[in-house]
Order: structure tokens, then sequence, then C-alpha cells
């Protein structure tokens, strides 16, 4: 009995600790989520970039979310391999430092935060003081969960069992290093696996042998975790991740190999055990950021030999037999709504090309340029043909009625795919001839803020796809809330363009019809892109069905 209590103590404040950092990243990422993503996508230097990703991580507690956004970026080419890589490697030395300040005894903290996050989440009526709240709260929870795991595991020092398993470990660190791998992976955060083991340190219940192989093995883990959360992304946005776990984990492996050969583990032991087991952790990922961020040109070449990019003509030939739909699938209907997936995602993907280099087109367009967008949405024009026949053909007969439904929905969204690539091909390069041939120019505020609004709905793309893949309830809910963005900048943008206006601007006056119809053309393809992630929030309940209030009882007075 003693035994069932203390498992359900280790894993209540376990899940508890999950659920906080889960708190706190996704109220920063709906927060401030596209402003991080912006400035990420902006630095160009080695350094900044190394930078930009250390302060996400630190403010996102998860070096893995930083992850999947540069994955995004680099499958856009709105990020480098080698700015990327850089960047990543800034995530994990922030998620160490993360780590480290939370492994303090921060106790007398505690009542504060749930005193103003409480208070911010459920007395205020403002939608940002109340996200803000959410933030401080799961700051809170992650300190009590933590005090929980702590008192959870003092027992441990007097158990019987525990010692033996722990110098076992301390014995054959290759089997600590895949303890700390499966922990972080199963937990699906290094920073609870870590913050876990230290606590079973701090507290003797795990000598500073065994933990420091957990603690290598979670480093390694933390990448394999964005490995595993882009697998579904383009090899363009998994160049990243993936050279990132090669060299984390050969490093982590490699240095614990040579710390366990040379014989040297309690002399890392200078300040305590948990804390020298903290110093380690962030020295370590210090070291992988000084050595290998300037190396990060020279994997970019080896990362392209390895994996690269879809020649030009597996890209642009309309006649190449890469459909997923030319496969028969009577006997098994999940594949077949797979294949309508990879269909419409084929269709995204020729929409981005269209779109990444538009506000390029709209300074420097030639003929040549906008048949090139025009023959892209003849593409999409034939897969969406293509997914519509055979869903009339096949998709009855081979789906039951559940899965139908799911079918008809993906339908719904590749129409408004298909629209986005209209939308591209028709109005935009409409604009851009008009542009062109009246010989105008947009005001210098005004096509940087062109150009800000381009990044964000680019940024849309991988989430669209992601979600599309993934049916990720938080991914779908950013997207939204990124429309909801996008609607803000383009209102905005136009306010300020007519005050440009009333001040008599020459220059914006000219570009004003071609200023405010690339705005609302914007506005609605990034709706169409945020349209896949609807039906899987009203599943989840997290979207009403219409946003009127209901009908109010009627008291007007009677007359009569």
């Amino acid at each position: 009995m003693a035994i069932v209590q203390f498992l359900i103590q280790i894993f209540a404040a376990v899940m508890l600790l999950l659920f906080a950092v889960r708190l706190v990243r996704t109220g920063i990422e709906r927060r401030f989520g596209h402003v991080f993503a912006r400035y990420l996508a902006g630095r160009k230097s080695l350094a900044a970039a190394t930078s930009s990703g250390f302060g996400l991580s630190v403010m996102l507690q998860s070096s893995a979310a930083v992850a999947l956004l540069l994955g995004g970026f680099a499958a856009s080419g709105m990020v480098s391999f080698a700015n990327g890589f850089a960047a990543l490697l800034g995530a994990d030395l922030g998620s160490a430092i993360v780590v480290q300040f939370l492994s303090f005894d921060l106790r007398w903290l505690e009542p504060l935060l749930l005193l103003v996050g409480g208070w911010l989440y459920l007395k205020t009526d403002s939608t940002q003081l109340q996200v803000i709240g959410r933030i401080i709260l799961g700051l809170a929870l992650i300190l009590v969960s933590l005090h929980l795991l702590r008192e959870a595991v003092e027992p441990l020092r007097e158990s019987n069992i525990l010692p033996t398993l722990s110098n076992y470990i301390a014995a054959d660190s290759l089997t600590g290093f895949l303890v700390g791998a499966v922990l972080a992976f199963a937990l699906h955060s290094s920073v609870a696996a870590i913050l876990m083991c230290v606590a079973l340190v701090q507290t003797g219940a795990l000598p500073f042998a065994a933990g420091l192989a957990i603690l290598f093995g979670a480093n390694f883990s933390s990448s394999l975790i964005a490995v595993w959360l882009t697998r579904d992304m383009p090899r363009e946005a998994r160049r990243i991740p993936i050279s990132n776990m090669i060299i984390r984990g050969s490093c982590a492996l490699a240095a614990l190999l040579m710390i366990d050969w040379t014989g040297h583990i309690d002399s890392l032991n200078v300040v305590g055990p948990a804390q020298s087991l903290l110093l380690v952790h962030v020295g370590f990922n210090l070291l992988l950021v000084l050595v290998f961020v300037p190396l990060s040109p020279v994997l970019a070449t080896s990362m392209m030999r390895l994996m690269p990019s879809r020649s030009r003509d597996e890209m642009d030939d309309p006649e190449r037999p890469l459909s997923a739909l030319d496969q028969t699938h009577e006997n098994d209907p999940s594949v077949a709504l797979s294949a309508i997936r990879q269909e419409i995602l084929a269709m995204l993907e020729e929409v981005e090309r269209m779109y990444r280099p538009i506000m390029q087109l709209y300074e420097t367009a030639t003929p040549e340029d906008v048949d090139a967008v025009q023959a892209r949405d003849a593409r999409v024009n034939d897969l969406y043909a293509n997914l519509r026949s055979y869903m009339a053909e096949h998709a009855r007969d081979q789906l039951s009625k559940a899965q139908l439904k799911q079918s008809r929905a993906l339908l719904e969204y590749a129409i408004r795919v298909e629209a986005a690539g209209d939308l591209i091909a028709k109005k935009m390069t409409d604009l851009i001839r008009d542009k062109m041939e009246s010989h105008v120019q947009f005001s210098e505020k005004g096509a940087d803020e062109l150009r800000h609004l381009h990044a964000l709905v680019l940024s849309g793309f991988a989430l669209a796809r992601h979600v599309l893949l993934v049916d990720d309830v938080e991914a779908a809910r950013r997207l939204v809330l990124d429309k909801a963005e996008v609607k803000r900048r383009e209102r905005a943008s136009r306010k300020a363009h007519l005050k440009r206006l009333e001040t008599g601007k020459t220059d914006s006056l000219a570009s004003s019809d071609v200023h405010l119809e690339t705005l609302r053309a914007l506005r609605e393809l990034y709706g169409h892109l945020a349209a896949v992630a609807y039906p899987i929030l009203y599943r989840s309940g997290q979207v009403l069905e219409t946003r009127l209030a209901p009908d109010a009882p009627d008291t007007a007075p009677q007359t009569g």
C-alpha cells in the first residue's frame, strides 16, 4: 500500500509539473507568439539568431516549441539552416538556464504568484490580462509541483530498493543514459525529466553518478522530441532538428563515456550533488553553443547533401506521377484518408510557393514571373480536380460514415486552398500588373506594413500544414489566434494609410488602391489557410457556432 501511495504522489507531482509548463508555454504563445515568430525570422547574424533562440526558450520553457517554429520558418525560406541551427542551440541553452532557475527553493514566492495570477485570471475583463494571469498561475504551479516532488521523493532515502537500482545505474552509465532518454521522451519534456532527476539527487535518493548519466540521456532526448514533433513537416524543416539530434546525442554520449572512462565523475561534484549536476547541464549546453554555432555554415553544406531538397523538375513537372491518390486503398480506409490529406498538402505547398515571392514581385515583376505563378495555380487546380474525382468515384464505397464525414471536411478545406491559389494567381497578379503599368510606388511605411503582414501570413502556411497532418488542438488555436492578429494588423495598416492620405503624401495617394486591395487579399488569404483549424476546434468544444448573444427574455413593459 505504501508503494502505491508513493507512486501516486510521484505521478501526481509530475503531471502537475507537465500541466504547469504547458500552461505557461501556451499562454505565452497565445499572447506573444506572433511577436516572437517575427523576431526570430528577422535575425540575420549567427549571434543574433543564437540569442533570439535563447530568449524564446526561456520565455516558452521549451526548446521543442522553438524547434517547431524554426522548422516552419526553414520550410518557408524565412530562416537559413545556419541561423536556424544556431537559434536551436541557443534554445537548448535557454532551457538549461530555466532548469537552473526552477531548481532554487522558491516556496516563499508560491503564494504571491498564486494571488496575483489568480486575481488577473478571474477578476479582470481584459483578455490580455487574463492571459498574463494564466502565465503567472503556471509559474506558481511549477513551483508547487516541484515542492510536491521533493516531498514525494524524501522517503526514498530510507528505501532498500532504490539504492540498489541507483547503484546499478551509477555502475552502468549506458543504462542510466537510456533511462534518462526514455524518461524525457515519455514526459515529452526534458525540463520535467531533469528537474525530477535533480530532486532525487537533492534528497540523496539518487547518487551523483547515476544522476549524471540520466542527465546526459535527457539532453539527447530533448533533441529527439523535436525530431518527433517535426516528423510530418517538409524536408527543409526537418534538417535543423535532425542535425541537432545527431550532434547533441553523439556529444552527450561521448561526454558521458569519456567522464566514465577517465574516472573523473567525483571531480565534477564541486558544489553539492544537485547544484553540480545543474552546472554540468548548463556547461554542456554552453559548450555546444561555443563550438557548433561557428560551424553551422559548414554543417549546412553537409545536411544539404544528407537531406537534399527536391529538384526543380520534381516540383515543377505537372506530369510527374506523385499523387497519393494513384494507389488503391479498398482494404484500408485509413490509408485512403491519409492519401487525401497528402493531396491537400501538395496543394498547400504549391500555393505557398506561389505566395512566397509575391512581395518581391510587387517591386520587380516580369511577365515571365507572373506566368510562373499562374502555372503553379494550374497545378493546384489539377490536384484539386484529381481529389474531387477520387472523392466522387471511390470515397463512398471505401469509407465508413464517420470517415466519410471527415473526408467531406477535408474536401471543404481543399476548396479553400484552391481559392487561396486563385486569390494569388488572379487578384494579386492583377494588382502587380496595375502597379507596374501605372509606375506607382508604395510609401516607405506602407511597404514596411505590407512586408510584415506578408511574413505573418507566410508563417501560417507551416502551421496549417502541421494542423492538417496532426490534428493538433493547440496548433489549431494558434492558427485562429494568428488570424485575429492578421485582421488587427490589416485594420491598423488601413488606418495608417488613410492618415497618410490626409497629410497629402503623394506616393500614398498614387498607390492607395493597390495598397488597400493587397491588404484585403492578405487578410482573405490567411482566412483560407486558417479554415483547417475550425473542425478540430469544434470537436474539442473550443469554438462556438455563433458569436451572437443568446436571446434575452422579453422584459419590455406591456402597453395597452
